[in-house]
Formats: structure tokens, sequence, C-alpha cells
């Protein structure tokens, strides 16, 4: 058995220098002959998976030129949830199996959703400038009161996109005494427990998104949903980039037409070209790079996934089977 893994450093942190933080042991002790990249260009993807019986990617490409009948491999294990990186009806028509994992990443994403939106109501990167910059050292008297802050505790978070995710962010706000209200899903009407987008704007102190990219989440939020919001209310974004139109948010932060936004997503990644919520003087904005997602527990618990699904996929059996 061959395993080739395309991008091994979308997976591996190299912490403080001291070597990688996850352990691959599980994946390659499966193997007799064991590959690993630490990235893969386009044109080198081919040639990578050739006689290979399983291809592990995260975010490598693997179009219909790399998926044809008998020139492919086994299995494709996607390192992730979302498998729009595989044309999955080329791999069909090929009879190549395409699993991913599903649900690793819940506890990292909602401690960072959370840590997001704390940092937001307590001011913490303005605090920190302003020790940082000699102000406390300063003052006449124990504490600063420079910049308000606020309590979670009876504010009403909205939720878009009430999937495992937005279920585990629902029960850590109501651990804080919030109120939680979810949004119906888009191009959907308002049913038992869902609000309509519109409305849930109007009401909520908090918007969180949880939902996927598709035609109808495109700038879900942009500037006509913005201007919706309470002037105070604050927007978190850890889904996807495009949900959210970058250049209307930037805008409405700017003018005071909400309150901060702190997201972990942009619509290019990395941005390379810059991006409108990269700008130095957008007031009130946490931007991270697109790490809600990746504690160490939760690549080893995406690692351990992988590997459990090469055995299912050896044994015969179909587990977070794609196709």
């Amino acid at each position: 058995m061959r395993g080739v893994f395309l991008d091994q450093s979308t997976l591996i942190g190299q912490g403080s220098g001291k070597g990688a933080d996850v352990d691959l042991s599980l994946l390659s002790g499966l193997f007799q002959h064991w590959l690993t990249y630490e990235q893969t260009p386009p044109e080198l993807t081919a040639s990578r998976i050739r006689g290979a019986d399983v291809v592990i990617t995260n975010k490598v490409v693997l179009g219909q030129a790399c998926l044809q009948h008998g020139t492919s491999p086994g299995l494709v294990c996607v390192a992730a949830t979302g498998t729009n990186n595989v044309d999955i009806e080329a791999a069909a028509r090929a009879g190549i199996v395409v699993t991913n994992v599903r649900g690793y990443a819940t506890p990292s994403v909602t401690e960072h959703v959370f840590a997001l939106m704390l940092a937001l109501v307590r001011r913490l990167p303005d605090y920190q400038r302003l020790v940082a910059s000699g102000q406390w050292q300063r003052s006449e008297q124990f504490c600063l009161l420079d910049v308000p802050l606020v309590e979670l505790a009876g504010r009403t978070l909205g939720i878009v996109g009430y999937g495992e995710l937005g279920q585990s962010v629902a029960r850590v706000a109501r651990a804080f005494d919030m109120r939680v209200s979810i949004a119906a899903r888009p191009g959907t009407a308002p049913g038992e427990g869902r609000v309509a987008l519109a409305q849930l704007l109007t009401e909520v102190d908090i918007l969180s998104l949880h939902c996927p990219l598709s035609e109808n989440t495109v700038n879900l939020i942009g500037a006509e949903q913005l201007a919706l919001m309470k002037p105070d209310a604050l927007l978190i974004n850890t889904a996807r980039g495009g949900i959210v139109d970058e250049q209307a948010l930037a805008a409405a932060l700017r003018s005071g037409r909400i309150g901060g936004a702190a997201v972990d997503v942009l619509v290019t990644e990395p941005p390379r070209e810059g991006s409108p919520l990269l700008a130095a003087d957008i007031p009130n904005l946490i931007v991270t790079p697109h790490i809600a997602w990746a504690s160490r527990e939760s690549r080893q618990r995406l690692v351990n996934e992988i590997a459990a699904n090469i055995q299912a996929w050896m044994r015969g059996e179909a587990r977070n089977r794609v196709v």
C-alpha cells in the first residue's frame, strides 16, 4: 500500500521550532510506502499521486485530469469537512472513494468564537494598547476606565447556521446567560424556533456566522444587512470570508454603523493582495488568520479521523464517505 499526503504543512504546526506538534504515526503506520509533501503546486499534483493507493489532501485541488480511471488512487481523504477541492463527479466516474472528516474542530471553533466575542466586549485590544502606551502607569487611580466595558450576560446572540458548530456556540452562550436567536436558513421561510434574518439583525447584540459558503450565502451580510443592526452590535465571522461583504463591513465600522467585528476568515486566503479588512484605520476590528479550527487537539483529532477513514476503507467499510 502506498500513501501520499500532498500538503502536510497545512496541519502540522512548528510551535517554537522544536518540531511538529501533531503525531502522524497513525497515518504512516498504515502504509508500506508513505510520502509526505509540505505543499504541492498544481503542476506536480498528477505526478505525485501517480501509483498511490491513498491520497490525503487538505487544500490541494484534485480535478478531473488527476482522477482518471486506471491511473488514480482508490481512496482520496480530504483533511477537512468541505470537499470543494475535489472533483466529486470525476471521482465517482473513476470509482474513487472520497471521504472527509466532520466535527473534529467543534471545541476549537467554539472557544475561538468566545475568545473573539470576549475580546470585543471587554475591549482587550484597546486596553492592551493603553497599557503599552503608558496610560495605566500615569493614571491617578488604580484602574483605567477609558473605554466602556459591557457583559455578555443578558445580551442577545444571533446565530446564522445552526449545524453542529452553531449549536455548540448556542450551548456556551446560554452558559453565559445570553439569549439565543436562530436565523432561518437562507432561502427558506421562518419556522418554529427560527427567525427571518432581516428581523434577527434588528434584535441581536452579537451576530455569529456558522453557515457554509454557497450561492445563497455569498455576501449574505452586506451593507443592507449591516444597516439593520444596532449601532453597538458586534459581528463574529469564523465561517467563510465570502459570507460577508468585506468592503461594506469596513465602511460600517469606520462610520460607527456597528460597534465592532471580529473575523477569522477573509475572501482570499492568504490575503497576498490585501483586503479591505486589513486597513490600519478600521476601529474595533479583530482579524485572526483562519485559526479558529486549529488547536493542537483539533488537528490531532483530524489526523486520527483520517486514519480511521483509511482503516475502514481497507476493511471494505463505508465511513465518512462523500462518494
